[in-house]
């Protein structure tokens, strides 16, 4: 291993790792032990968040993720050599290429997900994959296959001992330093504010943000929960003048467009615990994927049982007699059943698409020829079904799960909350995507996540006697930013969303006339269905135009 360059980001090695070096070694040399006994199923040896690359002086290079890419890394080939960053700009650079397809999965999914980069010839390692260059062949493949272990039936009460002391071990493990926790007053948030007292000893720094604006706003429940364990509560309450000041500013720290709106409320927490101090925050993300909070958990249930159905019912009675003709859609009261058929009719994943925004618009009516002539729009079908394909789960709920970990947290919500917190100038834990937490999930009855129609059923019995019963039962609604409400009431807000669009005309993605439409009609009568859209185009407009070079269909 002379001459072996390695950079390794987090991970604590496990006990068979440590038993064979130094213990007072550096990460590195425990990850040059892990790959000298496994080699590309090193990762495996390793618990945590990590990145790692290991270079040798013969150009082999191996470089591998976490299971959920809390720590990524982007690799492009270049005159034979395989060139790792951390960022997607850093190794495409100021005059890197702009992959047309990868900015249509960014309006379809409003991010890009991985391996594909908004730079061609750039990519992201998926999370829980390595990558091996070696003479001159890349691989690329997962060194995390989960198995969920459907079959296992264990006594309630001994779970729910279990799985407390894994939540408490998994907060303990992630305090370090001055260590507050966001609290937005979900179940989630709620237990790690609730954790970390008993952890620390001290109350909990807990750090709200709400919205004043009718129906977007949850502080009444942070506020519970925080009277409830009794944290030394920060609330802040975002303004359409914040978002004006920040949107320019968090477009353009990410590495790519990135549109979840979720991360200026979340900077604008961060930023309000940096300023009190904290140098650490702790994120719920995850407690829904791994336990079935979704509401789309119940919803896409109730389609299931359509399958049910024998296939010469459904195909030679229901389906023609409800969608075979017009009848039946005037009828008063069956058209719900109409629309039931129709949606359980089209397999998973591809129904949990049957609402996504550019499809209901038309590709048509939206973007441009010449840019639609550059894309394969059916591509983001072929992705989900191959992540839909790659489990070994059978129940809906745990296939579900697994389709999110990768959507929902890897591509979206985990990168909204690390670069937040790391524009605001927090290091960031996760204390539910803890290994012997996900570990726990993989074995836990699918039928205990989401019972009936009753989403995390065993997460909310573990802890009734610990969370505020008003939590526990609450809704899960998924209020977001006002933005839409607030393009249209406030002035300099407007103008901005005006402006971003405005130049994305330039770039002929983006029919001209359909903009028009967007921002003159459509927005005004409906702001919280399309603000939305206003929103990641403004995004993608602000991003471009940082770029030293213009991007044109």
């Amino acid at each position: 291993m002379n001459n072996v360059r390695v950079r390794a980001s987090g991970g604590i090695p496990q006990t068979q790792i440590d038993q064979a070096i130094d213990h007072n070694a550096k990460p590195v040399a425990h990850w040059l032990a892990a790959y000298a006994q496994h080699g590309t199923n090193a990762p495996q040896a390793v618990k945590g968040a990590f990145s790692i690359v290991i270079a040798w002086p013969d150009g082999k290079v191996f470089c591998a993720v976490d299971r959920f890419s809390i720590h990524s890394l982007c690799y492009r080939v270049v005159d034979g050599e395989l060139r790792v960053a951390e960022r997607a700009d850093e190794l495409a650079g100021a005059d890197g290429d702009i992959d047309p397809q990868a900015l249509y999965d960014y309006l379809y999914f409003h991010m890009i997900p991985a391996p594909r980069t908004v730079f061609k010839d750039v990519f992201r390692l998926p999370a829980g994959y390595y990558a091996l260059f070696e003479n001159g062949r890349l691989t690329v493949a997962p060194w995390w296959k989960p198995h969920f272990d459907e079959a296992r039936r264990a006594p309630v009460d001994e779970l729910k001992a279990e799985f407390r002391q894994i939540l408490l071990d998994g907060v303990r493990d992630q305090v370090a330093g001055h260590t507050g926790c966001f609290l937005s007053g979900g179940t989630d948030s709620s237990t790690v504010a609730g954790l970390l007292r008993e952890v620390t000893g001290q109350p909990a720094r807990a750090f709200s943000i709400g919205f004043a604006a009718a129906g977007y706003d949850e502080m009444e429940y942070a506020r519970i929960a925080a009277r409830h364990f009794g944290a030394e509560h920060h609330a802040y309450y975002v303004t359409p003048d914040d978002l004006v000041a920040g949107i320019p500013q968090v477009a353009t720290s990410y590495d790519q467009p990135f549109g979840n709106s979720s991360v200026l409320p979340a900077y604008y927490c961060a930023k309000a615990a940096r300023e009190a101090g904290l140098t650490r925050i702790l994120a719920g993300d995850g407690g829904d994927e791994l336990f079935g909070g979704n509401v789309r958990y119940a919803k896409q249930r109730v389609f299931g049982a359509y399958e049910r159905i024998p296939g010469f019912l459904r195909r030679g009675l229901l389906q023609p007699l409800l969608t075979g003709t017009a009848l039946p859609g005037r009828i008063p009261g069956v058209k719900k059943a109409v629309s039931y058929v129709e949606q359980a009719s089209v397999p998973m994943p591809d129904r949990m698409q049957m609402y996504n925004l550019l499809a209901r618009l038309g590709l048509d009516a939206v973007l441009t020829p010449e840019f639609l002539a550059q894309v394969e729009p059916q591509d983001t079908l072929r992705q989900q079904r191959e992540t839909w394909r790659a489990t070994d789960a059978h129940s809906l709920v745990n296939r579900m799960l697994w389709y999110d970990w990768k959507y929902t947290l890897a591509d979206s919500d985990l990168p909204k909350v690390l670069g937040s917190t790391r524009l605001a100038g927090l290091e960031v834990g996760f204390p539910f995507l803890d290994d012997r937490l996900v570990d726990f999930s993989l074995r836990l009855d699918p039928e205990l996540k989401v019972k009936g129609l009753t989403l995390r059923w065993f997460f909310k019995e573990a802890l009734k006697d610990f969370l505020p019963p008003e939590i526990i039962v609450k809704k899960k609604h998924g209020f977001g930013l006002p933005f839409g409400v607030w393009a249209v009431e406030h002035a300099a807000l407007r103008r901005l969303a005006v402006d971003s669009l405005d130049t994305l005309r330039e770039c002929r993605i983006v029919r001209a006339d359909f903009l028009d439409r967007l921002l003159k009609e459509y927005l005004p009568q409906y702001p919280g269905y399309y603000g939305e859209l206003v929103w990641i185009l403004m995004i993608l407009s602000q991003w471009l135009q940082a770029r030293p070079r213009p991007f044109a269909a």
